[in-house]
């Protein structure tokens, strides 16, 4: 289950932190490798891979050019969150925010949907 949260409204220039809890790891179902992704969905357009964090130290995280250098991705391994920090938002970063989890290569960690799990998704709105 994934859970977001951190979501609203906020003036060009602005900054807000998602926050994306993740729970329901079973015995039958723990990876050991996977990957932890924000997309969004902006009205009228389909839906874009923002960044991502694999659970792998070495991969890190990847981020969309749209984002990169304003958004920074993070896990509290300890809590089982991950957070999206966006500053410097811009009127384009309007759009509905997901949280996915899903087992798949890092090279395709934000250019596919293929993941096992979404987010309800959250609104982010950049207006002045």
């Amino acid at each position: 289950q994934l859970v977001e949260s951190g979501g609203g409204s906020v003036q060009p220039g602005g900054s807000l932190r998602l926050s994306c809890a993740v729970s329901g790891f079973t015995p039958d179902y723990s990876p050991d490798y996977y990957m932890i992704a924000w997309f969004r969905r902006a009205p009228g357009t389909g839906r874009e891979g923002v960044a991502c964090i694999s659970s792998s130290p070495t991969e890190g995280t990847k981020y969309a050019h749209s984002v990169e250098g304003r958004f920074t991705m993070s896990r509290d391994n300890a809590k089982n969150i991950v957070y999206l920090q966006m500053n410097n938002l811009e009127p384009e970063d309007t759009a509905v925010y997901y949280c996915a989890f899903g087992q798949l290569y890092f090279r395709f960690c934000i250019s596919s949907e293929e993941y096992d799990y979404w987010g309800q998704g959250i609104q982010v709105t950049v207006s002045s």
